[in-house]
């Protein structure tokens, strides 16, 4: 079984990219927590994800790249318009982040994720990583659609 062990922190407004940028579009054919369906747009790649319920933060993960054609075709069938963002990687000390600058709907919201082989791996956080938010459902590329950060309260986005 794939497993995706990851961690996700808010990033602060120092973050400066320091490469190019990937531009994404994603959506959900389905996006109950138990069992997530996404598409994905990464620049002219297509792909397929399939995710499971996340524990800790660990979950199940599966994903498949697919003709850019049937990716653009399945986007259209998802349930709500595509969330939109920039992908810029970060190596810092040895580790691979990947830091999501959205837009259109959820313009504003810039979070960077961490990839790990254990849930206790140690790693320095960069500068620009501020509040922890694995786990925090509102924070999820799913939730975003249904609840984008544009519509967040003053007390969701302090968190």
């Amino acid at each position: 079984m794939g497993v995706e062990i990851e961690r996700k922190f808010k990033v602060k407004n120092s973050f400066r990219p320091t490469g190019v940028g990937t531009p994404m579009a994603q959506g959900y054919l389905s996006r109950d927590p138990k069992r997530t369906v996404r598409i994905r747009m990464a620049g002219i790649q297509g792909f397929l994800t399939i995710k499971g319920e996340t524990h800790g933060a660990s979950r199940c993960e599966y994903e498949y790249e697919i003709p850019p054609d049937e990716a653009q075709e399945l986007l259209a069938l998802c349930d709500a318009p595509p969330l939109e963002k920039t992908r810029y990687v970060e190596n810092v000390a040895g580790f691979r982040w990947e830091v999501d600058v959205f837009h259109g709907a959820n313009e504003g919201l810039v979070v960077a994720e961490i990839e790990l082989t254990d849930e206790a791996q140690e790693f320095p956080l960069p500068a620009w990583a501020g509040a922890e938010v694995t786990g925090v459902r509102r924070y999820y590329n799913a939730a975003l659609i249904a609840h984008p950060y544009r519509a967040w309260s003053a007390e969701e986005r302090a968190y």
